[in-house]
C-alpha cells in the first residue's frame, strides 16, 4: 500500500509508502498473453537520445498562481529511441531570491503513483523552507504512467468502489477464488485500458527521464529531494548517472535489495510499530474507543473489531458499507501521520457505534477517491510501477497461505490483510523488469538518507541499509512517528537538509534528531 493524501495538505501526504505494498507479486499462474518488455540497456549514449536531450522546454502558464507549466518528451521505450514517445507533464515555480540561483530541485513525493506535479504546487513549491525556494527553481516531473503524464488506467470509480471493498482476508476457498478474481480483473482492466504504456513505467525508464529533464533544464548535476519510493527512484538515478548527482535527499528510504516478499513483510512490521504508537497515546486519553489498560489489549479490540465489521459490516450513510477492508485501509491511512491520530480516535468510536463514515472518509482519502465517485490513478500507477520493478512475492494463493503466519508475527494486528494484499500481481499482464540488488552508485557526490525509527511505511532500518549501501550514503535519523521527516516539524532534520541543499554539506553521518 502506499499514498497518504489525508494531512496537512493532501499532497504532503502523497509523500509515500504503503502503496509499496499492493504492488509486488505475481507468478507462475499467471496470464498466459502477458507483454514482455526488454531488460532496460545501459544507461544511454547521447547520440541515440540527442534529440530528447536537445529539446527546448515551451513555459506556459498553469493556472495556479507562482508556477509554469511545460511538455518534456521521452522515448516510450528507450531500447527503441527512434520509436513512439511519451509525454511528461513537467512544473516549476523559479527562485524567489535574494541569493545566488543553484539551480533546480527536482521533488517527488513517493508512491510510486503520487503526482509530483500536485506535490509541487500544492505543498514544496509554496511550503518548502524560504531559503530553499529562494535559491532554487523548484521542479517536478509527474512520471509516466502517473496523473498528468499517459496516466496508467485500470477501473472505472464503480468498479473501484466494488475492488476495495473485497475481502483480503479470506476465509475459505469462495473468498481466496473472489480475491483472486478482483486481481485478475484489475489486471486485465490495465492491459485493456493502459496497454502501450504498462510495459514501460518502471523506475528505470522513470530515472532516464529525469536525466533528460535535468540536461533540458540546464542544470549540470541533479539536484533532488525523494520521499519514499522517491528514494529509490533517485537512489537509481544514481546507480544509472552517479557522475551527474548532485545534492540528494532522500526521505523515507527503500531498501532496493530486498525481494518483494521481504518489503512487503517488513513494510507489515512498520504498520505494527505505528499502530502500537497509535495505541500508547489512545489508552492515555479517557475517551480511547480501545480502552485504557494497555497497549497488547488495545491491539486485542482493535482485531476483533476488523472481525466483527468482517462479519456484519457497518452502515457509513452511503451505499457502501463499512467492511474490513475498508476498515482496514482507513486505519493504515491514519498511520502516516502521528497528527491524523485524534481523527482516527473520532472516526473507530463512530465505527465502533455503528457509523462507519469516518474510517470510510479515510480511507477515501487513502484511494484518492473524489466525492463523485471517481478516483484518481494513484493505485494504478502504484501497481503498475511495483509489478514492473521486483520479481513476484507469490506464485498463486497457496503461497499466500504459507507465508501469511510470517506476516502476521510481523503484525498481528494487519499482518493477514497485508500479506494477500501481495497477490495482486501475480496475473499482471506485464513482465517484471527489475530484481533486487544493492545500489553502491561508485563515484556519486555524498547522498543524504533520512529515517525515521517509528516510520510505518518505509521501516527504518530501509534507510540504514541504504546509507550503508550507497558508496557516498549519509545517514541522518529523525527519532519519531509517521512517514518522512523533512518539513515535519523537527528544526534539528530541517536545518541539516536545508544546510545540505544551501551548502553541500551533509550532516555527520549518523546524526539524530527528535
Amino acid at each position: 500500500m502506499d499514498s497518504r493524501r489525508l494531512l496537512r495538505t493532501s499532497a504532503t501526504a502523497l509523500a509515500a509508502a504503503g502503496l509499496i505494498l499492493s504492488g509486488c507479486s505475481g507468478g507462475s499462474d499467471a496470464a498466459a498473453s502477458r507483454t514482455t518488455a526488454p531488460a532496460p540497456a545501459s544507461p544511454p549514449q547521447a547520440p541515440k537520445l540527442k534529440k530528447y536531450y536537445d529539446q527546448k522546454l515551451k513555459w506556459r502558464d498553469c493556472g495556479v498562481e507562482g508556477f509554469q507549466c511545460a511538455t518534456l518528451r521521452a522515448p516510450l521505450d528507450y531500447a527503441k529511441p527512434d520509436g513512439e514517445e511519451v509525454e511528461l507533464a513537467v512544473s516549476r515555480a523559479r527562485a524567489t531570491g535574494p541569493g545566488k540561483r543553484l539551480g533546480s530541485l527536482l521533488v517527488n513525493p513517493g508512491g510510486p503513483g503520487g503526482s509530483a506535479v500536485g506535490y509541487l504546487q500544492g505543498y514544496a513549491g509554496i511550503g518548502y523552507p524560504a531559503p530553499v525556494r529562494a535559491r532554487y527553481d523548484m521542479v517536478a516531473v509527474d512520471p509516466r504512467g502517473v496523473a498528468r503524464s499517459e496516466p496508467v488506467e485500470c477501473l472505472t470509480g464503480p468498479q473501484m468502489d466494488t475492488y476495495t471493498q473485497v475481502d483480503q482476508t479470506p476465509d475459505d476457498s469462495a473468498e481466496t477464488n473472489a480475491l483472486s478474481a478482483a486481481f485478475k480483473e484489475f489486471a486485465a482492466g490495465c492491459a485493456k485500458r493502459s496497454g502501450k504504456v504498462l510495459p514501460h513505467v518502471s523506475t528505470v525508464e522513470t530515472a532516464r527521464d529525469m536525466d533528460i529533464l535535468r540536461a533540458v533544464l540546464g542544470d549540470r548535476k541533479l539536484a533532488y529531494v525523494g520521499a519514499s519510493y522517491g528514494t529509490f527512484l533517485g537512489a537509481t538515478y544514481a546507480e544509472l548517472f552517479p557522475d551527474r548527482v548532485g545534492r540528494l535527499v532522500l526521505d523515507g528510504a527503500m531498501d532496493p535489495s530486498l525481494s518483494a516478499l521481504d518489503l512487503n513483510r517488513d513494510q507489515t512490521g512498520g504498520f505494527e510499530t505505528s499502530f502500537r504508537a497509535f495505541a500508547a497515546d489512545c489508552i492515555r486519553k479517557p475517551d480511547c474507543p480501545l480502552g485504557t489498560e494497555s497497549v497488547d489489549a488495545a491491539t486485542e479490540a482493535m482485531k476483533k473489531f476488523f472481525r466483527d465489521v468482517d462479519a456484519k459490516p457497518v452502515p457509513t450513510g452511503e451505499s457502501r458499507e463499512l467492511g474490513e477492508s475498508l476498515a482496514t485501509t482507513g486505519v493504515i491511512a491514519a498511520m502516516y501521520d502521528e497528527g491524523a491520530w485524534p481523527q482516527l480516535r473520532e472516526a473507530l468510536t463512530r465505527a465502533i457505534g455503528g457509523d462507519g463514515s469516518g474510517l470510510l472518509a479515510l480511507a477515501d482519502s487513502y484511494y484518492e477517491r473524489e466525492a463523485d465517485g471517481t478516483y484518481a490513478n494513484l493505485m494504478f500507477a502504484n501497481a503498475a510501477v511495483n509489478c514492473l520493478d521486483l520479481p513476484p512475492a507469490y506464485t498463486g494463493p497457496a503461497d499466500v497461505e504459507k507465508a501469511v503466519p510470517s506476516f502476521e508475527k510481523a503484525s498481528p494486528v494487519f499482518g493477514a490483510g497485508l500479506a494477500w494484499a501481495a497477490l495482486n500481481c501475480t496475473y499482471w499482464p506485464a513482465r517484471p523488469t527489475g530484481h533486487p540488488h544493492r545500489i553502491t552508485a561508485e563515484g556519486a557526490a555524498p547522498i543524504l538518507v533520512v529515517g525515521t525509527t517509528r516510520d510505518p511505511a518505509t521501516p527504518y532500518h530501509w534507510a540504514q541499509s541504504l546509507a550503508a549501501q550507497l558508496s557516498s550514503g549519509t545517514l541522518l535519523t529523525y527519532e519519531g512517528d509517521g512517514h518522512t521527516a523533512y518539513g515535519r516539524g523537527s528544526d534539528c532534520i530541517d536545518t541539516a537538509i536545508n544546510t545540505y541543499l544551501l551548502e553541500g554539506t551533509p550532516p555527520t553521518d549518523g546524526k539524530r534528531c527528535s
